[in-house]
């Protein structure tokens, strides 16, 4: 299905997008040839954890399209609990790194930067991985702040303060291979409900020494993971810090009901050196607390001015949860709304996700107008991200 495109207008649009896309970005030592970033998202294409020559294609591909900056699927941090399902990739091993160098070098040879997804799942996993028991068996301990998957549902223990340290050092070391395999920068996951959003969503952290309590204190972990990548790693070399508000347990749950929240939440993650935020909504349109325009990048980068990416169903008609629907489908519209924001300084870079899956070409397609060559999302192609 191709595009609904008002005629009269493609001209303005897209010279609006070129003006505003497809200007470089500096963050960093990273040079983005654009502001388009592909999304991460999970795919499970990598059995026994290693990326393999099919992963590396898939990014090359979007390289290739156009796209600036891709952040890579969430990838397993050295640590025995990190990771939900036997098909995602690891971050750690000698088989599973060299795959991602190979993937490192697609992307550069095709004009793109890179950057892993650190990922750490804490309680949201998946039952068929028979990895969560304690020490006596040999197999890895599940952690979480509190023990708590949701505010009503307590699946362990609270961590103690070494299991903390042993994650921090596996998000380190993690960081330390990436800057050594020549990816751009690195990405920790801080959103959607995992481990490090555990930290600093109320509900799942209930506790009452230094990682808990107030919102200053909830954001002492992602802080300490951040400063730990940032000491192993070269001065440039950028750490960016995804963040979301909703949770895959609640889609209404928020980790800050205010702006005042928000800003204490994250103080210590930029007292600690994070060079960006990644900031993961449903819907980039839509304001984030009453009383504004602006959405979650808007309001991060108001509060500390660091470099923000907005994401969420961007251009597309339909938001994400609804599109994982058998059957449904999304039909590609113009960025107008977008470039709007964007312009105005809400944010520096816009990431995509369902829109490079069906269509890597997007980004080229964009720049010279072809709306109506952009294809249609329909959720078969779930069946196939290759």
């Amino acid at each position: 299905m191709s595009a609904q495109v008002d005629a009269a207008s493609e001209g303005d649009v897209t010279a609006s997008a070129e003006a505003s896309l497809f200007r470089p970005f500096q963050l960093g030592s990273m040079t983005l040839r654009n502001r388009l970033v592909m999304a991460p998202m999970t795919r499970c294409f990598s059995p026994g954890g290693i990326p393999g020559p099919n992963v590396a294609a898939y990014y090359g591909r979007r390289a290739a399209g156009g796209v600036g900056l891709i952040v890579t699927e969430g990838t397993a941090v050295p640590h025995a609990a990190a990771c939900n399902d036997p098909n995602v990739p690891h971050f750690h091993g000698e088989a599973a790194l060299a795959g991602w160098s190979h993937v490192v070098r697609e992307v550069h040879a095709a004009g793109g930067k890179i950057v892993p997804q650190l990922w750490h799942v804490g309680l949201v996993r998946r039952p068929a991985v028979d990895n969560l028991h304690e020490p006596s068996d040999n197999r890895a301990v599940a952690v979480s702040p509190s023990g708590m998957i949701s505010p009503t549902e307590q699946a362990a223990r609270e961590m103690t303060e070494r299991e903390i340290e042993q994650v921090i050092e596996a998000f380190a070391t993690a960081a330390a291979s990436s800057e050594r395999l020549g990816f751009d920068g690195a990405e920790i996951h801080g959103a959607h409900g995992y481990l490090v959003d555990q930290f600093f969503w109320a509900p799942t952290n209930r506790r009452i020494d230094r990682y808990g309590g107030d919102a200053a204190r909830r954001g002492r972990f992602a802080a300490e993971l951040v400063q730990a990548c940032r000491r192993v790693v070269r001065k440039d070399f950028p750490i960016i810090l995804r963040i979301s508000q909703f949770k895959q347990q609640d889609y209404s749950a928020k980790m800050a009901s205010t702006p005042k929240e928000l800003e204490q939440l994250l103080a210590p993650v930029v007292a600690a050196g994070v060079d960006a935020f990644h900031c993961s909504q449903r819907r980039f349109w839509e304001p984030e607390f009453p009383g504004s325009d602006l959405n979650l990048a808007g309001w991060v980068k108001k509060l500390f001015g660091l470099p923000a990416i907005t994401v969420g169903s961007v251009g597309l008609d339909g938001e994400f949860v609804s599109s994982l629907l058998a059957g449904a489908s999304c039909r590609m519209t113009r960025v107008d709304r977008l470039l709007v924001m964007l312009e105005r300084g809400d944010f520096d870079l816009v990431a995509l996700g369902r829109a490079l899956l069906v269509d890597p070409s997007w980004p080229v397609k964009i720049q010279r107008g072809a709306f109506d060559e952009l294809s249609a999302y329909d959720s078969a192609v779930l069946k196939s991200l290759i």
